[in-house]
């Protein structure tokens, strides 16, 4: 039994649904909770779309409390009037939780299994009412020049509309997903992008972009997105470019959290320990390694013992060209742990269709045109 299992007993109070709270302006620690309520009364917090808590079911609705920024005395009067306990050893309770929650809220690279005893589990291996994420492939479009097998150019026939993609944004929120990503192709080339991160923000949604950030190297543009909610990005970085060095330095100079992503070749291969440690005076602190070829692997593993002694952060769950030959990825193909795609998100092509995952073609049905639960019961 864990800590919150002794502390917590199970509860049913708490109504099925996603609840969100944005910290004010004047708050410094600028953080985004989003609490999903399942059916079953457990729940999962997500704190800056980057830390998941899994939640028995009394710790569930502390959490609910600490969302809707709820005053320590009330929650001890409806907690003990719940369970017949010590209005003050209710309030103590949830006090102790609320800083457990912001302990995790200041310190992003802590880790709450270890620190925080929470329920947790395998990640990807629970039974989830919707995904985590949803990745919206908004265009496959790419730049002139870009290597076209960068995007699936030929699976789709047209792309939707703003208002269509703004409806699949509402009911990925009525369906409890929290997180969305705009990729493609080059999600930049869609004029509506800064629309689309703004109705998502509207929503209470923490969005993300992925793009080879050459439109980045505009900084009005990018002061744009940043406007309009964007809450973190991954920036293909394109070495040979000096737009990309040059949009580099705008987003670090930004206040966004953004990682880069490098695809290993065998041409770029022996440039890459260097490389690594160029961006890391630059003050990078989150990579995402991937090689273009299986027979890469052994110099991809290198690079990320090299990546760890730079102490980067490795981000390995986000789709990018390649994706499925990163170091995680192939530690997931030896057993260690669950692919997230199908689970923790699904794929959305810039026509509608639903995927599992990036590259993995299994169509699951259409956001625009089938029930949501028909597509997430096909997965």
């Amino acid at each position: 039994m864990s800590l919150l299992e002794r502390l917590f007993p199970k509860s049913a109070n708490i109504q099925p649904g996603i609840y969100h709270y944005q910290a004010p302006p004047d708050d410094p620690r600028n953080y985004r909770l989003h609490l999903r309520v399942e059916p079953d009364g457990r729940g999962m917090l997500i704190i800056n779309a980057a830390t998941v808590l899994h939640l028995n079911e009394t710790a569930t609705e502390y959490a609910y409390h600490f969302v809707h920024n709820t005053p320590a005395d009330k929650v001890a009067r409806k907690v003990s009037s719940h369970y017949n306990v010590d209005p003050e050893r209710a309030r103590q309770d949830y006090l102790n939780l609320a800083d457990r929650l912001l302990s995790v809220v200041e310190t992003p690279d802590l880790d709450p299994v270890t620190f925080l005893d929470f329920d947790r589990i395998t990640p990807y291996s629970a039974h989830l009412s919707a995904p985590l994420r949803l990745d919206c492939a908004i265009t496959y479009r790419l730049p002139p020049g870009a290597d076209a097998e960068a995007a699936p150019t030929k699976r789709v026939e047209r792309e939707l509309a703003p208002g269509e993609w703004k409806s699949i944004l509402d009911r990925a929120w009525e369906a409890g997903i929290p997180h969305v990503i705009f990729t493609g192709g080059e999600p930049t080339l869609r004029e509506d992008l800064p629309n689309l991160i703004q109705h998502a923000e509207s929503n209470g949604q923490v969005s993300g972009l992925l793009t080879d950030g050459l439109r980045l190297a505009d900084a009005a543009y990018l002061d744009n997105l940043l406007q309009t909610g964007l809450d973190h990005l991954m920036l293909i970085l394109q070495p040979n470019l000096p737009a990309s060095w040059q949009a580099l330095d705008l987003v670090l100079a930004a206040d966004i959290f953004a990682a880069v992503h490098l695809t290993l070749t065998a041409q770029n291969l022996a440039g890459m320990p260097e490389l690594l440690r160029r961006l890391s005076s630059m003050g990078v602190s989150a990579l995402s390694l991937s090689a273009a070829e299986a027979e890469l692997e052994e110099p991809l593993q290198r690079l990320r013992n090299q990546a760890d002694e730079l102490h980067f952060s490795l981000v390995w769950d986000l789709p990018v060209p390649y994706s499925a030959l990163n170091p995680v990825a192939l530690e997931l193909a030896g057993g260690l742990a669950q692919s997230g795609g199908g689970r923790a998100w699904l794929y959305v092509e810039p026509d509608g269709d639903v995927l599992p995952a990036q590259g993995v073609n299994q169509v699951l049905g259409n956001l625009l045109s089938d029930p949501w639960d028909k597509i997430w019961q096909a997965k």
